[in-house]
């Protein structure tokens, strides 16, 4: 029973192969070994040998070698080709010639730092060597911390702490600082985004810091095979970088066989394919029916969770141990992460389903099969994932079953882009203004700056610290810029993409409340309002209550077929252009954006079956978000023509009765939704035509067939989020929406960034614009430079959707192009191939106008 049985039983699968997209077989490699150019000193050759290394790869040679030249050094090589042990080496080499020396390794979870403080801490009990090593972070307790600044000879954190916890607190951290000469940054390929253009700011503090203090530490840096590894290190440290990328890999490795699958059409002529989730959870049952311990990576934690319970319902079904098989994900407390963790390692459980929660390098053994539930949206991730299975020379199998979305298709008509080198680029903006100044002040309060001082690649920012001290925030004498709030400003930045406050989940069905888990105040709406149901580890829990002030959810178990979904509506209050580019009557611009969102009901969807069972109200104050968007323009020559050629669709004219049956309606109607029952007196409700308006073919002064659409029996009082599934119910979208749809879809394939982490709107007449508008905007506070790159990737972008839309089969449109079926009319695709084209061909004059 194996992997081999897996394959063999898949491979004489009739209808399993015939979705089989690609089968990939990806040999298995020896090792290739190189030689030091010197020999390991004899304390840390001791220390080898009783940890069982008898050699180094060529990589790890080259990185060793490297550092010992004294360069910045950036290892980019595969999952479990042995980073880690190139900078273990020189680090515990120093160590042995300076005993006094100190190293900082960064961490982007706690639970890599806690493997790794593990894993050095065997080093040292193995030799001689007088060394300690100590975390770091904020789950250290107050009696240790005193020791790991005293005596800690390697101390393992992570930015978050580096940026709150110890660069405020420097002067109690003298004696390492003076004596700092290594600092090892783990995964910096997740050091990205908003996170990443934050923890280059706290870099910089760093090294500020550092020069204060007389040292000037080397770099080693490890990231997952990214386009720019060099790039990115050097961007986000500011220091020159010497790379060992993947070709230098000389890590051995099984065998692995790469399927690409996609699940078959349910409905041709829709392009309705059938559930990625139920072809996962199928998948999974074979390789634990086959004694293969497996990882089941779902896009979202509901999906996990659901996956999780069709897995244990299946297991039972079979006579199986259900409880062989856990969650793992953000929201479960550390302890319980600690033992899944544990359990794979030691093969006591024989699976998991996991967000990318678990993509990292974390210790969980050797596992034969990873099953991806959709593409993770990056190449980089396909492969952090896909390393998760066979990381010995046994062989290992990875499935990746591609959905319908038109990014998964893409993939799927071109699954060469998935075996190339990869094509995405991590991208930071730490000179960002927003996130500069907080640095600013952050710094200004560890010491005060210097006028005329130079503030690591943002270079001089006198102006910014005049401007600051206009404000309030700083004081200015003898030519030094000091901080002047209270306490220190770090505490209050958060380096995350999303806030550091949490929302508790507290069971109260018991004696005593007991914390299950927590979300962050983002996803609170969504996943805890009242009346949601919360699953943790394949286990329903009803929301009785969410404190929005003191961010407590309280739940009890409830045993329901169903689960629930939230409906979000959002709304862009105001469009800022920072660069925009006239190109005959097209406008495009990249810029400030913001957007309020409003949780405003739920649906009850039964599992399995996945129908509708009822609908609640969800009553919550809405969020802003101001970020960063790319936004697509068209002017009015350009919209007339398109209104003439049926490409765009004409705003409605209701007739002149129908402000007086609109009123009638939401009379009749008591001021609430009649779908979904939420107050019109505080969210605004529509008026919906039950049949289309358009159906009728008012036209003004040739006919009155408004009378007829605007009787009230055609007529329901809808809130914004019910009323626009509605509208995708009647098949209303446009070549427009079906633009803005395909190019939402296709920008992650350029962005290493996952599709949530964009949203898209279009509005045939934008009240800010006065003309049809596509917005694609960063779902994360200030934006990262995500907006920019599209607004770069302009042209490519609308090539690769032209290919996309014009090479589906589907007839009339599928969520593979232009959308789901249930929300495109019957031309929608015509007319958006047609749009494109028409986009594709206009030009004239170019020019950028900065704002």
């Amino acid at each position: 029973m194996g992997v081999g049985q897996v394959l063999e039983q898949l491979r004489f699968n009739r209808d399993f192969m015939a979705q089989v997209v690609v089968w990939e077989r990806l040999p298995g490699r020896r090792g290739v070994y190189g030689e030091l150019e010197r020999p390991l000193i004899p304390a840390v050759a001791e220390m080898a040998a009783e940890m069982g290394v008898t050699g180094f790869y060529r990589h790890q040679v080259a990185a060793i070698e490297g550092v010992r030249r004294g360069e910045n050094v950036v290892l980019a090589t595969p999952t479990a080709s042995g980073k880690s042990l190139a900078y273990t080496i020189p680090v515990l080499e120093r160590l042995a010639v300076e005993p006094g020396a100190r190293a900082l390794y960064l961490f982007p979870t706690k639970a890599l730092a806690q493997d790794q403080a593990a894993i050095t801490a065997d080093w040292l009990r193995s030799g001689r060597m007088v060394g300690r090593v100590h975390t770091y972070d904020g789950d250290t307790p107050r009696n240790l911390r005193t020791a790991a600044r005293k005596t800690g000879s390697i101390i393992i954190s992570n930015p978050d702490m580096l940026h709150s916890g110890i660069l405020p607190y420097h002067t109690s951290w003298r004696d390492f600082f003076q004596n700092l000469s290594y600092v090892v940054i783990d995964e910096i390929h997740t050091y990205r985004g908003v996170f990443g253009s934050h923890v280059a700011n706290v870099l910089r503090r760093l090294n500020r810091i550092c020069a204060f203090y007389g040292s000037a530490p080397q770099f080693i840096c490890c990231s997952a095979t990214i386009a720019n590894p060099k790039e990115h290190a050097e961007r986000l440290v500011e220091k020159p970088f010497t790379l060992i990328g993947p070709e230098m890999n000389g890590a051995p490795s099984g065998s692995k066989q790469f399927l690409l699958y996609t699940p078959p059409m349910v409905d041709e002529e829709l392009g309705i394919r059938g559930s990625s989730v139920m072809a996962a959870r199928d998948a999974a049952l074979l390789c634990l029916q086959n004694e293969v311990q497996t990882v089941v990576f779902g896009r979202a934690r509901q999906t996990v969770e659901l996956l999780l319970s069709y897995l244990q319902d299946e297991l039972k079904f079979a006579g199986l141990d259900p409880a062989m098989v856990n969650g793992y994900r953000g929201g479960y407390l550390p302890l319980e992460r600690r033992a899944i963790e544990g359990g794979l390692r030691s093969g006591a459980l024989r699976g998991v389903v996991a967000t990318n929660a678990l993509e990292l390098g974390i210790d969980i053994g050797a596992l034969g099969a990873a099953v991806l539930t959709g593409y993770p949206g990056s190449i980089a991730a396909v492969w952090q994932q896909a390393g998760r299975a066979g990381r010995t020379e046994a062989e290992s199998m990875v499935l990746l079953i591609a959905g319908g979305s038109p990014l998964e298709q893409y993939i799927c008509n071109h699954p060469r882009y998935l075996f190339g080198q990869s094509p995405e680029h991590a991208l930071i903006n730490p000179d960002n203004l927003r996130l500069l100044v907080k640095h600013l002040l952050c710094a200004s309060f560890e010491l005060p700056m210097k006028s005329g001082e130079d503030f690591g690649g943002a270079g001089d920012v006198d102006e910014l610290l005049e401007a600051l001290t206009e404000m309030g925030t700083m004081h200015e004498t003898g030519g030094r810029y000091h901080w002047l709030g209270e306490g220190g400003p770090a505490q209050r930045v958060s380096l995350r993409t999303s806030s550091d406050e949490r929302v508790v989940i507290q069971d109260v069905s018991g004696e005593r409340p007991e914390v299950i888990g927590e979300v962050d105040v983002e996803s609170a709406p969504s996943l805890v309002h009242e009346g949601a149901i919360y699953m943790h580890q394949a286990r329903s829990y009803l929301v009785q209550s969410l404190d929005w002030e003191g961010l407590l959810a309280e739940v009890v178990p409830q045993e329901v077929d169903y689960y629930t979904r939230a409906s979000l509506n959002s709304q862009i209050q105001s469009l800022e252009a920072e660069m925009e580019v006239a190109e005959g009557d097209i406008y495009r611009a990249f810029g400030d954006v913001l957007v309020v969102t409003q949780a405003t009901g739920y649906r009850k969807v039964k599992r399995y079956s996945q129908e509708t069972l009822g609908f609640g109200e969800i009553d919550l104050p809405p969020l802003e978000l101001l970020t960063s968007g790319y936004w697509l323009v068209l002017g009015e020559d350009l919209t007339k023509r398109l209104l003439a050629e049926g490409v765009l669709l004409a705003p409605n004219d209701y007739g002149p009765n129908w402000d007086e049956q609109r009123e009638k309606a939401l009379v009749r109607d008591g001021g609430v939704c009649r779908r979904c029952g939420a107050d019109g007196r505080e969210k605004v409700l529509h008026v919906h035509h039950v049949r289309p308006f358009r159906t009728f073919n008012y036209v003004a002064g040739e006919n009155e067939t408004y009378k007829e659409a605007n009787q009230l029996g055609n007529l329901v009082s809808l809130c914004p989020s019910c009323h626009r599934m509605a509208e995708e119910g009647q098949r209303t979208r446009s070549a427009l929406a079906g633009l803005g749809y395909v190019l939402g879809n296709l920008a992650p394939l350029f962005l290493m960034c996952d599709p949530h982490d964009i949203q898209v709107t279009t509005e045939g007449r934008s009240p800010l614009t006065g003309a049809p508008t596509v917005v694609i905007y960063e779902r994360v506070a200030a934006g990262v430079g995500f907006s920019q790159r599209l607004f770069e990737l302009h042209e490519t972008l609308l090539a690769g959707a032209s290919e996309l839309v014009g090479g589906c089969r589907c007839r009339d449109g599928c969520p593979a192009c232009v959308g789901p079926p249930a929300e495109v009319g019957p031309n929608t695709k015509v007319m958006t191939r047609r749009l494109l084209r028409v986009l594709g061909e206009v030009g004239g004059e170019r020019g950028g106008r900065p704002r």
